[in-house]
Parts: structure tokens; C-alpha cells; sequence
């Protein structure tokens, strides 16, 4: 019956009535019309068709809806995400009920160039996860005022549900039964702490996000079969590196050590690299509670003044971490590798290693940028200058593919011992960092590539071609700025990008543009298909080098147990995975996705806090960001503040969209992307996560500005 219904309205191609649709099958009886009204009614559950508000059908891919993931906004709007298609934006009055996060039917209502608008006509589907807020009460009735203001939900807290908990808690609460529109009974299922206790503003946005920061009894009790030390037997099989120059090289304050490494010069001149990368798999056995709780995880989560690790610290600062002068099992790729950079063959076995020294990315910057060689450091100068001229073919090489490095600076939050913030600093990407950055991709590849041309189920790190529509539309707004920049965007190569960026390399405002057209590009994500990595041009990428600290990497270290070491290769073993890896990978590519925005939610949270302190001061910045509302001024640290529409009294300004500009209508002043302009700091919320500057002017100066008040008193 299915099939003749999609068939029918097929060729009719406009929606039926239940009538006219039995009457297409010729149906009769009694019986066989109750039967197409369940067909038809389980048809639209599963997003076949589609019924109208006149109750007629048609199918869902014929007609004008479109089915996404609602993100709403604080200030009541809201845009649908439709997997590889634009954003749709959603009016106030187009919500329809919908909150964030739901899952929705939205009706394209109109569209200019590739900006869509819509209305919601259905919510699919509401997972209510646990969410996070504090405990109020109010008449005696206790309530949750939940931290994500883009969630329009009241939620309601039986006495008998409400853990003992007092006002001002911070909670964990789980949603039970629906009572009217948007508002539910709810039950604690945790108590944070206080929201004025130290450590709780990072723990409210981690318990947000549903990122475990404990690790239960089970786990913990199948910690006490792991050893604190390798012992001979394991070593047994292993190819025996412990002679070998081998070393690490991490920031100041690394305890979980991944990846080591070593250089040799051969004979023929080619270079012999080798990455060793610790043997996680060994330790978390598929079936284990530590397993499960991995995979639950799926990445480390690394916040302003603490990790949250995807393993227990006894593992991952332990047993697992390739600590100097230890012996640890790891997982080796040695490559030999020309002086253009390709990979002409390679091994990857199971080794035992022992690290002769932990570097840090500052002192191995001193040895290569300055030619100072810090205490200790003297013995491996020469191993370092060779890994630095590797790193400069291999990079070369990269380029010459159409490597796009967007150099994108990234802020560091410094905080006290209370895990206050007391500065906000850019980080270094120095030699050092690039060149570990070079080796991991080229072990990534070579490791993708072995398993690739076996034919056998894995897992890739891929990153799709970007949108040809959203790629002009970044061309034609940097036109709007008066550059010309030139882009072939029938042929989408990466050398394309790459030539777009450096193009742009010697502008002003290059940060800024690097960042939108970065944002213009698709996401890297997991998968077991490989569709090659659009952004480091690689036809074939996974992630091999962190599985102390990502899920995917542990799953590929196990398979290259299974497949290589082990030679399990048989039809049971590679229809087992090729089952369960796209569920892994879509399972990983969320935690990684929960992950970063945890973290980015708690840098731009510890921004306002630093930046609270500083109410009052002048700062140079520059305009990252135009909106309707105002503009976003980013400073040299990376933090950024709004300066309302409200707050420029000078003359009335008017958004222009299709140049990103504000405008005076008298004055005829504008202000456009890249402008730098001075500001004072007007204002900063900690739990909003907001930082608001006004202009920097005479006015403003005697209403806002520090210097001036506190002379004045």
C-alpha cells in the first residue's frame, strides 16, 4: 500500500484528500479505508508526507517544507539549521512554541538571493534533555530559572522532587510531564552548588552540555587491574624502540602526552620520521566499563582552569601518558619521507618507547626562532633543526596541494587559584607548534591511506567541499569593501581557497574576513565514508594522534589492532564494524560539536568576568561584526563587546545588510567591518556572557569613562 500512495501522489504532484487517495487504490470496503487512514497516519510520523491544515497529503520531498534543527535566540527569533542547505530565519511571531533545540517542519515563506525565511508549522520532535538552572521559589512554589535564555520554557518543582534543595542552588533538573504550552513539571536530579561558590559558573555550563566531570564506582573499580608501570610480558611481540632518540614536545602545563617523536637522516637523504602515539586501546578493552564511559564521552573537554578528561587521570596522566624516562606501549607510524615531501613507505606495528625528554613548545621556540638553547635542550638541537627542515618540506608540500591554513588567533584565559579571571592573552602558534601540528597530519594520512586502499570499514576525519553560494556571497560583501578579490568557483579546489585568503593576507581586517570565510565553509566531521578532508587537501584523513583524549583515535587504534596486528579481517569481524561505525562517527561528531561549544560558552563566560574589572577603561578595537542592533568590537586579546545602536546618539543609523555597514542619515557617517575605532567599557554581565562598550567620545568619556570619574570624585 505504501509504495501505490508515494506512486500516486507522485504523478498527481499536489496534495490529496484521504478520499481521493482511496479512490486512486480503488479500495471499497470499510476495512481497507481504516487501513490507508493508519498507513497514512504512519506515513506522516515518519516525515513521508505531509498533511495540510485542509487535511490533505502530499509528499514531504515534493513540497515547499523543509525539516531542521530550531536555535532559537534570547531575543525571541530564531533560524532553522537544515543539513547542507541555509540557515532559515524564523520571525517572533513564526515560532510557533518551538524552543531551541527542537526538531522542526519549517515552511519556506519567502527568499532573497540565499537568505530564506520561514514559519514553523510542526514540532517533530522535543528531547527535553537535562538542563541546568538555578532553584527559586516563589509563592512557595519552587521553579527553575534555566541559564540558556533561548529555552522559553517554565519549569515547576514539586517539594517531594526537589533534592532538599535551597534558593540560589544551582541544579540539574530533569523534565517529567508536560502541563500546558511550554510549561512542565520538572525534578532535580542534582545539586551544582550555590552559584556564588567558586567553581560552580564552570561547572552549571559543563552539567549544561551533559559532560560527566565524575567517573562512576564501576569505572574507577576496573582501574585497580590496570598496572602503574609496563611490565616485560606486555612487551612481548613489540618492536623495541627504547634505544631510539625519542622525545615529546606539549605545552607548559600537558600531563596527558599523546604523541612522541624522532628524526633520522638516512642514507639516500630522505628523512625517516616517526610518530609514536600512546597505546590507549591496550588498556580500555572493548566491552569495559572504562570503554563505555570513553565512548560516552568522546572527546576531553578543556575549559578556562581545568581538563575534564574522557579518561580517568590514572590513565591519562598515568600509565597512558608517554612520560619522560618511562617505558610505554604505543602504537608507531615510521615514515620515510622525500625531500618533496611525499611519503614513499612507511610501518606501523606495535613498539615499546621511552621518552628521553618532555619538551615544551616555549623552549623548543627558543631553540628554532632564536637560536638560544635552553638547560637541557643542548643534546637534541640537532634533532630539532632536522625536524624543523622536515616540517618546512612537509608543509611546503601541503601548500603546494592547497593546504588552507587560517592562522585564526585564539584567546588564553588566565585565572587565579579561585579560577577567577585575571587576563585574557592571545596564544602562541609558534615553529614549535607547527611542526608537531605537520607531523600529526602526515601520521593521519598515512594511517587513513594503509587502511583505505584495504578496503576495509574505518574512520575518517572528512570535511566536504564549501557551498558555491555561500562562497560568493563572501566575495561579493569583501567587493562591498572596496577590494577585488578573485576566486574560480566552478573548479572548487582548495587551492582556491588558500588563493582567496591570500588575497585577502595583506588587508587590514584580514582576521576578521579569514574568520567569515572560514564560517562560510562546511565543519569537519567523522564519518566512515571518506570524502577526503577539504581543508588540509587530503584525499584520505583520520584522527590516529590523541587517543588519550579522543574517542575516534581509540577506535582507530583498536581497528589497526585488529586489521594489521591481529589480521582479523574476516567477514564476521568487517561486517560487525561496518554496522557500528556510522554510529560511532555520528555519536563522536556530537560530543565533539557539545565540546567546543561548552568551552567556548566558558572563555566568552570568563571574558566578562575579566572584563567586569575593567569597567570604565578605553581600549582600541575593531569592528568584527554588523547587526541591525548595533556592532561587536573585538579587541586585540579576543574579547568582544557590543556597541548598541541605542548607545550612538550622535544621529540616527540605518543597517545596510548587503554591505554590513551602519550609517548616520544626517551626519553621513559610517562604520563598516575592519574600521578601528576607540571604546570605554560600558558594562559586563558574567552570567550573560556579555560585554557592552559605548564609543569613545567626549560625552561618553564624562558619563562612563574611569579616568574621568574617578577624578571627578
Amino acid at each position: 500500500m505504501r509504495e501505490q500512495i508515494i506512486e500516486i501522489l507522485k504523478q498527481e504532484k499536489k496534495a490529496l484528500s484521504v478520499t481521493e487517495i482511496n479512490d486512486a487504490l480503488a479500495y471499497k470496503t470499510v476495512d481497507e479505508f481504516k487501513e490507508l487512514l493508519k498507513e497514512l497516519n504512519r506515513m506522516e510520523d515518519e516525515l513521508l508526507l505531509y498533511r495540510t491544515n485542509k487535511d490533505n497529503y502530499m509528499l514531504f520531498n515534493n513540497s515547499h517544507l523543509k525539516l531542521g534543527r530550531m536555535m532559537a535566540t534570547k531575543k525571541g527569533y530564531g533560524f532553522v539549521d537544515i543539513e547542507g542547505d541555509e540557515d532559515v530565519f524564523i520571525p517572533p511571531t513564526c515560532m510557533n512554541n518551538a524552543i531551541h533545540g527542537d526538531k522542526v517542519i519549517v515552511e519556506i515563506t519567502s527568499k532573497k538571493g540565499t537568505d530564506l525565511e520561514g514559519r514553523i508549522v510542526k514540532i517533530v520532535d522535543r528531547k527535553l534533555k537535562l538542563m541546568v538552572g538555578e532553584y527559586t521559589v516563589n509563592d512557595g512554589v519552587g521553579t527553575i530559572l534555566l541559564d540558556d535564555e533561548k529555552i522559553k520554557l517554565s519549569i515547576l518543582i514539586p517539594k517531594e522532587k526537589s533534592m532538599g534543595a535551597m534558593a540560589g542552588h544551582k541544579v540539574l533538573v530533569k523534565v517529567t510531564n508536560k502541563l500546558k504550552n511550554n510549561t512542565y513539571n520538572g525534578e532535580i536530579v542534582k545539586i551544582i552548588g550555590h552559584k556564588n561558590d567558586p567553581g560552580v559558573d564552570i561547572l552549571s555550563i559543563v552539567n549544561k552540555y551533559g559532560i560527566n566531570d565524575t567517573f562512576n564506582e564501576e569505572v574507577m573499580a576496573e582501574l585497580e587491574e590496570i598496572p602503574d608501570f609496563v611490565k616485560t610480558e606486555e612487551m612481548m611481540g613489540r618492536k623495541d624502540l627504547r634505544d631510539r632518540e625519542i622525545f615529546t614536545i606539549d605545552g607548559d602545563d600537558t600531563k596527558d602526552i599523546d604523541d612522541a617523536i624522532s628524526i633520522q637522516v638516512l642514507e639516500n637523504g630522505n628523512y625517516e620520521l616517526g610518530v609514536h602515539i600512546a597505546d590507549v586501546s591496550y588498556y580500555v578493552k572493548e566491552g569495559s566499563k572504562l570503554n563505555e564511559e570513553a565512548y560516552d564521552r568522546g572527546t576531553s573537554v578543556y575549559l578556562a582552569d581545568r581538563v575534564i578528561p574522557m579518561l580517568p587521570h590514572k590513565l591519562s596522566n598515568g600509565i597512558c601518558s608517554l612520560n619522560p624516562e618511562e617505558d610505554r606501549l604505543a602504537v608507531s607510524c615510521v615514515m620515510e619521507i622525500d625531500l618533496r615531501g611525499n611519503v614513499v613507505s612507511y610501518d606501523i606495528f606495535e613498539s615499546v618507547i621511552r621518552s628521553r625528554k618532555q619538551m615544551t613548545y616555549k623552549k623548543v621556540n627558543q631553540v628554532l626562532e632564536e637560536n638560544i638553547v635552553p638547560e637541557g635542550y643542548a643534546p637534541y638541537k640537532d634533532a630539532l633543526l632536522q625536524m624543523k627542515k622536515l616540517s618546512d618540506i612537509l608543509r611546503n608540500h601541503m601548500e603546494e596541494k592547497g593546504y588552507i591554513d587560517f592562522d585564526i588567533d585564539e584567546a588564553k584565559i588566565i585565572v587565579n587559584d579561585k579560577g577567577e579571571a585575571i587576563d585574557v592573552v592571545l596564544r602562541n602558534r609558534g615553529t614549535g607548534e607547527k611542526l608537531i601540528e605537520d607531523f600529526m597530519i602526515v601520521a593521519n594520512e598515512t594511517v587513513a591511506s594503509c587502511i583505505y586502499f584495504m578496503e576495509l570499514p574505518f574512520v575518517y576525519r572528512i570535511h566536504g567541499e564549501p557551498n558555491e553560494e555561500k562562497i560568493t556571497k563572501f566575495l561579493n560583501f569583501v567587493s562591498s569593501l572596496g577590494y577585488h578579490v578573485k576566486g574560480d568557483l566552478k573548479k572548487m579546489h582548495p587551492r582556491v581557497m588558500q588563493d582567496i585568503l591570500r588575497q585577502l593576507s595583506d588587508k587590514k581586517e584580514f582576521h576578521i574576513l579569514s574568520s567569515l570565510l572560514l564560517r562560510s565553509m562546511q565543519k569537519a566531521v567523522y564519518d566512515s565514508t571518506n570524502i577526503g578532508h577539504f581543508g588540509l587537501a587530503s584525499k584520505c584523513y583520520t584522527h590516529f594522534t590523541s587517543p588519550i583524549r579522543r574517542y575516534p583515535d581509540t577506535t582507530v587504534h583498536r581497528l589497526l589492532r585488529k586489521y594489521l596486528f591481529n589480521h582479523q579481517v574476516d567477514s564476521e569481524t568487517v561486517s560487525y564494524w561496518e554496522r557500528e561505525l556510522p554510529i560511532l562517527c555520528e555519536h563522536a561528531s556530537e560530543k565533539e560539536r557539545d565540546s567546543i561549544e561548552c568551552e567556548r560558552e566558558v572563555d566568552d563566560m570568563k571574558k566578562a568576568e575579566y572584563m567586569i574589572s575593567h569597567i570604565g577603561e578605553e581600549y582600541t578595537g575593531m569592528i568584527s561584526g554588523i547587526m541591525n542592533f548595533g556592532m561587536f568590537i573585538e579587541l586585540p586579546n579576543l574579547v568582544e563587546g557590543l556597541v548598541r545602536v541605542d548607545d550612538l546618539t550622535d544621529d540616527h543609523y540605518l543597517y545596510d545588510e548587503s554591505t554590513l555597514t551602519l550609517r548616520g542619515i544626517k551626519n553621513k557617517k559610517g562604520y563598516r567591518l575592519g574600521d578601528t575605532v576607540d571604546v570605554i567599557v560600558k558594562a559586563a554581565n558574567k552570567e550573560l556572557r556579555t560585554v557592552d562598550f559605548v564609543l569613545a567620545n567626549d560625552q561618553n568619556r564624562k558619563l562612563y569613562g574611569k579616568k574621568y570619574n574617578s577624578d571627578k570624585s
